[in-house]
């Protein structure tokens, strides 16, 4: 395998909240009573059920709780063995999934206080993402207001199976609060289960669920370039996590095709599909689904045509890879370099 480097940047681990309850001193009193008279106890999103065998490596697994619910453990099996010198939390919480606005907005705002207090202040390596209630945009600009001022907030996050392709033009006030404050939008492997999470229905098995993931960022992809985000705001960058890199070559040769073919209907889109992903788009390196031939590795990210897509992640406490192994074979040390480092820096200006 590819040998790490020490000073790296890790764009997706994943904090877990205990319980709903650990929420509770970050709630008001109004959605404290809530929680405790409904009796609700937690908010679990089947993305990664907690006995499934990918949701955590055997040697990150707690004997009890969840996977990733301890800082120590965090700083014992990533933070410390990589070298890092930051990691960027995106807690994958089901806030995301509560239909009414209020709640989750409440939801959103505890879950980001909590990660204030009980990760990011315990340990100046970690980064944080907000969780933005996109049910209402109005709730979601407002979240991001709030802690923007805090510069360890690095992204806001949403999920890439939500309620709506993300190009539509009603969520376009939360990129522009993105690009005003220099955070990048993350848009993570997951979905609120409001919609089927396949193109055809709902499946009958995880697995259909997982491995269609890959194609609801094609589909969002393909919305955020033909409804003309990028004309509209060139700053703003996307970073899709977790979301496998494969495909994108193919996905590319596809998208630019028919875009020359009936362009005329979206004017806008001024620039090949492939230079908005080159300039606006970064994909993070775990779940890698490539084959593990560095030959054809090498051929890969050719295809790309850009050494920049590509960042460092471990998808901790995600079970990706054994032992250190989390970047593939055959990667050149320069190229590593750009992954682990020069990529991360430069699309998160906050992290300078």
């Amino acid at each position: 395998m590819a040998s790490l480097i020490a000073g790296g940047i890790d764009c997706d681990v994943h904090p877990a909240v205990p319980h709903l309850t650990s929420l509770l001193p970050y709630l008001n009193d109004y959605w404290r009573d809530q929680v405790t008279t409904r009796g609700m106890v937690d908010l679990v999103s089947q993305s990664y059920p907690k006995s499934s065998p990918i949701t955590a490596r055997p040697d990150w697994r707690p004997e009890s709780g969840k996977p990733g619910e301890s800082l120590e453990a965090m700083q014992r099996h990533v933070l410390d063995p990589f070298q890092l010198k930051h990691a960027i939390c995106n807690p994958l919480y089901g806030v995301q999934m509560v239909f009414s606005e209020d709640m989750q907005a409440a939801f959103c705002r505890a879950l980001n206080d909590w990660l204030v207090k009980e990760w990011l202040d315990r340990d100046s390596r970690l980064r944080g993402s907000i969780v933005i209630p996109t049910q209402s945009v109005e709730k979601a600009v407002a979240e991001i207001e709030h802690c923007a001022p805090d510069r360890r907030f690095v992204q806001v996050l949403m999920l890439v199976m939500g309620d709506t392709p993300l190009g539509k033009r009603a969520l376009w006030p939360i990129y522009e609060a993105a690009e005003r404050l220099d955070l990048p939008i993350g848009i993570h492997a997951g979905s609120a289960y409001h919609n089927p999470p396949t193109a055809v229905g709902w499946g009958s098995y995880h697995i259909e669920d997982y491995v269609g993931q890959a194609q609801a960022f094609q589909a969002q992809l393909t919305s955020l370039i033909v409804e003309g985000v990028f004309a509209k705001y060139p700053r703003l960058k996307m970073v899709m996590l977790e979301s496998g890199v494969s495909w994108i070559a193919p996905y590319l040769w596809r998208l630019h095709k028919f875009w020359r073919g009936v362009r005329m209907e979206t004017p806008w889109v001024d620039r090949a599909p492939l230079e908005l992903v080159r300039s606006n788009i970064r994909f993070s390196l775990q779940p890698f689904d490539a084959p593990p031939e560095p030959e054809t590795l090498i051929r890969l990210f050719e295809h790309m045509q850009s050494d920049e897509l590509v960042l460092f992640s471990t998808d901790y406490p995600h079970w990706q890879f054994d032992d250190q192994d989390a970047l593939p074979e055959g990667l050149s040390p320069d190229l590593v370099r750009k992954i682990m480092i020069d990529n991360p820096y430069a699309t998160y200006p906050r992290l300078t």
